[in-house]
């Protein structure tokens, strides 16, 4: 089985960070950057429950605003959609959530093992269906989810609703980079950031 920094390092994908500074606004007033991704800034609210997160990617806004995003235990709670703060230098406007504060996965531990389950089936479905080339995504979350995998029903359940949610949306998935699978204190694995636009 693999560890967190195999799969890394298996990707051999670059670390891009959103390069904007953080937008003015006053509920960010005062807060401390504590994350960075490709296309989101979390800062600190100043309690260890919630987090602000500015989002600059329009499938990160809807898989965490939509009506019919997915839901249950393996999707972050969202508190508050506090709208439109500024625009990212890609043009997309940033937008302000309060999320529940989720945390990386500690190596060893039952989310970083179910994770790595996870990551690993959906790394050799994307093989089978390499051929697909931008489709490949798609169609492997699609196999995965329809074929029962040895791991447990909530997150069977969840890679259902995500892949639906793919197809609805037309975004792809970007489950086998392990910084887009976060947990919760109790321990529970949660998809973060689980897509992207091409």
């Amino acid at each position: 089985m693999l560890n967190l920094e195999q799969v890394r390092t298996m990707m051999g994908r670059q670390t891009v960070t959103l390069p904007d500074p953080v937008p003015e606004h006053p509920l960010l007033a005062g807060t401390k950057e504590i994350g960075r991704g490709e296309y989101s800034i979390v800062l600190d609210k100043g309690d260890s429950d919630r987090v602000y997160k500015v989002v600059s990617s329009p499938a990160d806004y809807f898989l965490y605003t939509a009506d019919d995003r997915p839901g249950g235990k393996h999707f972050p709670i969202i508190y508050a959609d506090h709208g439109v703060i500024g625009r990212a230098q890609s043009g997309y406007p940033f937008h302000l959530l309060e999320m529940e504060r989720l945390y990386p996965l500690t190596e060893g531990s039952p989310a970083a093992t179910l994770a790595l389950r996870v990551i690993e089936f959906y790394w050799d479905a994307c093989q089978q269906w390499s051929q697909l080339g931008m489709d490949m995504g798609r169609i492997a979350l699609h196999h995965v989810a329809v074929n029962p995998l040895d791991i447990n029903e909530s997150m069977q359940a969840a890679l259902k609703a995500l892949s639906d949610f793919v197809e609805e949306y037309q975004v792809l998935p970007d489950i086998l980079n392990a910084d887009n699978l976060m947990m919760r204190k109790d321990g529970t694995l949660v998809f973060s950031d689980p897509i992207f636009i091409a």
